[in-house]
């Protein structure tokens, strides 16, 4: 699991929470949790890993066979 959080403080509120969550499950990357406005998915592909390795695991498991990525 690879996570990558954003903490500290709004004026007097404690914040806390995530940006990425990716799990390496059986050799695909799962893109559990997207909080960016870059799209992970499409840095993973310019960093040369296929779309048929990236499960976008916040998809419901039936909507991944037309997001056109791995389905799991």
């Amino acid at each position: 699991m690879y996570q990558v959080f954003h903490a500290g403080w709004a004026k007097y509120r404690r914040v806390f929470g995530p940006l990425i969550h990716i799990d390496i499950i059986d050799g695909k990357v799962w893109i559990q949790y997207e909080g960016t406005e870059i799209g992970v998915a499409n840095e993973l592909l310019d960093l040369g890993i296929p779309k048929q390795d990236i499960v976008l695991g916040y998809h419901a498991p039936f909507m991944r066979q037309h997001d056109g990525f791995a389905v799991g």
